[in-house]
């Protein structure tokens, strides 16, 4: 019988549905737009389209902020759950890498209490 592998064996997930559901991506949107601009690696490969497949055991590169943030997955997940249900979908597999540095000549805005 083909397709028989059950259904472990073939779960997968649209690429940004599951960083939507990991909280990795503020919106479904913004995830698919990361996605669309290359900006999202899975298995080492940038990705161009949200519709990408992914399975449990890739390895997923995503900006985040100004950092970017490597993750294993752990588990598809079914829905936007809190905080630590979606922490459980992915684990870290390296320390953040930050993108940029803000520029030399930034300062931050003082503001003056005296009119």
């Amino acid at each position: 019988m083909r397709g028989a592998h059950g259904p472990a064996a073939s779960a997968s997930r649209r690429l940004d549905q599951w960083l939507w559901f990991a909280r990795l991506a503020k919106s479904r949107s913004r995830a698919a737009r990361l996605c669309a601009a290359g900006a999202v690696a899975v298995n080492g490969v940038a990705v161009g389209k949200a519709n990408h497949t992914i399975r449990i055991g890739d390895t997923i590169a995503v900006p985040q902020g100004g950092f970017r943030y490597v993750v294993r997955v752990l588990a598809l997940g079914t829905r936007r759950g809190p905080a630590p249900e979606a922490r459980l979908l992915y684990e870290e597999t390296a320390a953040p890498v930050r993108l940029f540095e803000p520029s030399s000549g930034w300062t931050p805005l003082l503001v003056d209490d005296d009119p």
